[in-house]
């Protein structure tokens, strides 16, 4: 149990701090389009960003899948460039189809940071009995996670519920600020290129 508690509190630190900024901004734009009374569509929306991360997390710390710490870096910026990206091109009220684009992006975007997890979890460990705690740490995140979520819904619902700001507008305008904050990231994180990168490997 005090190994169980010890991961817990790692995985829920890893999210709820501000080197995990990067982390806070994809969960932020992922959910600021919904209200609360969306809570289906949320459900949906994190329950697919938790099979992504799972997935990568589970396959990197069991050594089926590695990629270069740089290119990791650099790519979950893009993720939440990606995400940002398509909250301007949403429109509140308008009638979209149960499977939208963005629960693909969270699919696919969680696969990536995914890999982030894992290497945290990869540096903790140092590369021995990893399995043991690896749920203990997934726990964590999804509950770290969970609170940004609520967070961003409350934020929203006193905004725009409560002081009538357009929901265009509060999506415009985060959105447009956390994707150029992101933006700054990625370049500020782009790969050298003078040196051999580690592609991903999947066995």
């Amino acid at each position: 149990m005090q190994d169980f508690n010890l991961y817990f509190g790692l995985g829920v630190e890893h999210i709820l701090t501000w080197d995990a900024l990067d982390h806070i901004l994809f969960i932020t734009a992922l959910c600021l389009r919904y209200k609360i009374r969306d809570w289906k569509k949320i459900f949906l929306l994190v329950t697919s960003f938790t099979i992504g991360h799972s997935i990568t997390l589970v396959l990197s710390t069991l050594g089926h899948v590695k990629m270069d710490v740089e290119w990791i870096e650099f790519l979950i910026p893009l993720t939440i460039a990606g995400t940002a990206l398509s909250n301007l091109f949403y429109k509140p009220g308008r009638q979209y189809s149960k499977l939208s684009l963005i629960y693909f992006l969270a699919l696919f975007f969680g696969m990536i940071h995914g890999l982030a997890y894992a290497n945290l979890l990869l540096d903790l460990e140092g590369g021995q009995n990893l399995s043991s705690h690896l749920l203990a740490f997934n726990l964590g995140i999804e509950v770290g996670q969970l609170f940004v979520v609520a967070v961003v819904l409350l934020l929203s619902y006193i905004f725009v519920e409560k002081l009538k700001i357009g929901q265009d507008w509060w999506i415009g305008i985060i959105s447009s600020i956390i994707l150029l904050f992101s933006l700054k990231l990625a370049i500020e994180r782009i790969p050298s290129i003078r040196k051999p990168t580690q592609t991903a490997i999947i066995t």
